[in-house]
């Protein structure tokens, strides 16, 4: 599984411009806990404390008070759990959820659907190979909604009519027919298509989260550099 976004390197803020969280309060940028690379916020996870001082996630990045950020990535999450990251950065004794991996996944992929939903609501996604297709003739998509349990043939028939068009083409595969269905109201959904706009930069953003801690089948299925 690759990387959804790459690393940067670690840069020095002057302290009247940290926040709360110990970061610049403008800096696009957030210091990973486990790697300490500076990276763009959009790939990493922030985390908090309940009342209870129990690690947390925040995916929206709002709740009050000291958070730690850590790369979107299983196994840097799982490295701040068993290493002690947690209690550093926030600077106590924590509980860490022995499953808080598994929670964060399962928090972002709701994110994805609620935001397939959002987008299917606003008319901004479609789902079906026969409305795929349509679409794909009227404009550029955003990304190819591709079930990670459908068949290979179908979805290479929507890919290839979309790169007839298109010359870059995104695709997401790491939701399965039932996810998707859950999305778009139906039991299972195969074939989608997700709209340019600002839910889609939104739903990119919170899927290549989601691949950091699920695989991201597309990779395999077409290894291209257009993703």
């Amino acid at each position: 599984m690759k990387k959804p976004y790459p690393s940067s390197e670690p840069g020095l803020i002057p302290e009247n411009e940290m926040d709360s969280d110990g970061d610049a309060s403008a800096s696009p940028e957030r210091q990973c806990a486990v790697t300490r690379e500076r990276l763009p916020k959009e790939a990493m996870l922030r985390f908090v404390l309940s009342p209870d001082n129990v690690v947390m996630p925040d995916l929206a990045a709002r709740l009050p008070g000291r958070g730690v950020w850590v790369t979107a990535e299983r196994r840097h999450v799982d490295t701040a759990a068993s290493k002690g990251a947690f209690a550093r950065g926030f600077k106590t004794s924590v509980t860490v959820p022995t499953d808080l991996s598994d929670l964060t996944e399962r928090l972002l992929l709701k994110r994805c659907i609620d935001l397939l939903g959002l987008a299917r609501k606003a008319g901004q996604a479609v789902q079906g190979h026969d409305q795929v297709r349509d679409a794909l003739r009227g404009a550029e998509p955003a990304f190819l909604l591709e079930a990670s349990d459908g068949a290979e043939d179908g979805r290479k028939k929507v890919y290839f009519l979309a790169k007839a068009i298109y010359s870059a083409v995104k695709v997401a595969g790491a939701l399965s027919a039932q996810e998707l269905g859950m999305a778009f109201g139906r039991d299972r959904v195969i074939h989608g298509l997700v709209r340019r706009g600002a839910i889609a930069k939104n739903w990119e953003t919170a899927y290549r989260r989601l691949t950091g801690f699920r695989l991201a089948p597309e990779l395999d299925w077409f290894p291209e550099p257009d993703r």
